[in-house]
């Protein structure tokens, strides 16, 4: 199975009130998102991190990577800085990429953490997956939902766990 998901930011309190996120501290949060992510992900699947896995944690980001399932694939992001500087949590992870591209059950998935209003083969039925708005209702917000084919994989807009492209999509 394949997975998606972006904007984790794992240890960054900040993120609860920005987000509205249903949690009372960072500690509650990070234990939610591991638990939310286990339960949904087996060892063998593929996990895509869309950017800000995590961001001011008092925890290095291998302190969270040890605790995942899957086979973890990053797409770097704006707050993704400090896992380039770790070499231990780049050892977690399967792919490093700025713009991934992948085949999904025969459906060419583009991935990058910020949103594109044109990406390849966005003529063509690819689809486009990112991050970076988290929920927020905003212009970039209205741009993207006029394209067909383009997926925010935000986790506080999907119950703070990764999601299928066939849950992503809703088919």
């Amino acid at each position: 199975m394949i997975y998606y998901i972006s904007d984790l930011h794992f240890g960054h309190e900040n993120v609860i009130q920005m987000d509205q996120r249903p949690f009372s501290d960072v500690d509650e949060m990070d234990r939610a998102l591991i638990e939310q992510w286990n339960a949904r992900v087996c060892n063998d699947d593929d996990v895509y991190v869309i950017g800000d896995f995590c961001y001011r944690s008092k925890y290095p980001a291998d302190w969270y990577l040890q605790q995942l399932k899957g086979r973890i694939h990053l797409v770097i992001a704006n707050h993704d800085s400090r896992i380039l500087k770790n070499p231990v949590a780049l050892g977690y992870f399967e792919t490093i990429q700025q713009i991934a591209s992948i085949d999904d059950d025969g459906r060419w998935i583009i991935m990058c953490h910020y949103p594109m209003i044109e990406w390849p083969g966005s003529r063509r039925h690819s689809y486009h997956i990112y991050g970076h708005i988290h929920n927020r209702i905003n212009q970039t917000h209205y741009i993207m939902s006029t394209r067909d084919r383009a997926y925010n994989a935000g986790c506080m807009l999907h119950g703070f766990a990764p999601v299928t492209l066939q849950e992503e999509m809703g088919f």
